[in-house]
């Protein structure tokens, strides 16, 4: 996971350009004329979020008439409810989560996809004799608990005997022993081992068929009221990821000062990981698959959940997505 940082947060708002304060954003329009949005992303200001960010500071947003207020996470919170209960109108998370939501009747809808593929995986010393992930048998490994990636391949490699541990937010453990392995964001935790002297090999969980996409979202309700500020949010989103992609320097300085914790050496690493990894483009060097979803993937993973019992109880899929907002020609633009 990323690095943790304290303090509280002034956020960016636009329309004025000044920062406002989170308990003075309204449902209604403000008095610049804008529409106020409240996003709720997954972590700390990073580049994993600079599409977002882009369109805020370029001004993507205002454009569209939205007064978009961008509020950090952390490793402790659940936007879910946040959304569903109308107190955010958008938050980030990840296709699985989207079912398991939906398969509890919570009110929520994914409108497009922040990444194509999850960054998520795991880190061993090179030393290791891991060398893919049935070599886990018989390992510890340092998993965040519930985790639903890990009950997939328990089941899908049939293993006896893998032992977790609580994950830490934190490379300290797997620096002082060589037989760690640990869950990761390939964007993240290898900065940091690296950087610690460490010699590393990665694995991506996408890999083994388990392969959510990392998305944006908001409620059924306010989709329905408000389908044309869920379509501005969109566009004016994805043209951020677009622009972001081919050059972060305006967003990450934004990320910079919100989040000082983070260096410039370590947004660098994350934003090249990002594009080697083809995370947010996804596999068509053109930049046609930004944002989009193939319902394909959206019915592979809920049958994953399903037989993993995750989600309790048949229901249609296609009701924990929406493609309506998500037009190719918005990424006609290719991503250097």
């Amino acid at each position: 996971m990323k690095k943790r940082i304290s303090g509280h947060f002034f956020l960016i708002a636009l329309g004025c350009g000044v920062a406002c304060l989170l308990a003075g954003c309204s449902a209604k329009k403000s008095s610049n004329g804008l529409f106020p949005v409240k996003f709720q992303v997954d972590w700390y200001p990073q580049p994993e979020q600079g599409g977002f960010y882009n369109a805020l500071v370029k001004g993507y947003y205002r454009d569209e008439g939205l007064d978009v207020t961008i509020i950090p996470g952390g490793p402790y919170l659940n936007g879910l409810p946040l959304i569903a209960s109308g107190a955010d109108q958008f938050g980030m998370g990840s296709s699985d989560q989207m079912l398991e939501a939906v398969g509890n009747d919570e009110p929520l809808i994914a409108v497009g996809a922040t990444m194509q593929h999850d960054p998520q995986g795991i880190m061993v010393h090179e030393e290791s004799p891991i060398h893919n992930f049935s070599d886990l048998e018989g390992h510890a490994l340092a998993v965040k608990p519930g985790s639903v990636w890990f009950a997939y391949l328990e089941k899908h490699f049939h293993f006896k005997d893998v032992r977790t541990v609580p994950a830490t937010f934190s490379v300290s453990n797997f620096i002082q022993d060589a037989n760690y392995i640990q869950q990761i964001f390939v964007t993240s935790e290898p900065f940091f081992a690296r950087n610690s002297g460490a010699h590393i090999r990665t694995f991506l969980i996408s890999d083994t068929g388990y392969d959510p996409y990392r998305v944006f979202f908001t409620s059924t309700t306010f989709l329905k009221e408000h389908p044309e500020i869920v379509a501005k949010f969109v566009r004016a989103s994805l043209r951020g990821w677009r622009d972001y992609l081919n050059d972060p320097t305006v967003a990450n300085e934004a990320i910079s000062k919100l989040n000082p914790a983070m260096s410039r050496e370590q947004m660098a690493f994350t934003y090249q990981a990002l594009k080697d990894g083809r995370f947010i483009t996804g596999s068509d060097p053109s930049g046609s698959q930004l944002g989009q979803f193939d319902p394909t993937r959206w019915q592979t993973m809920y049958q994953q959940l399903l037989d993993l019992n995750i989600v309790k109880r048949p229901f249609d899929p296609r009701t924990a997505y929406t493609t309506q907002f998500l037009n190719p020609r918005v990424t006609n633009e290719k991503p250097k």
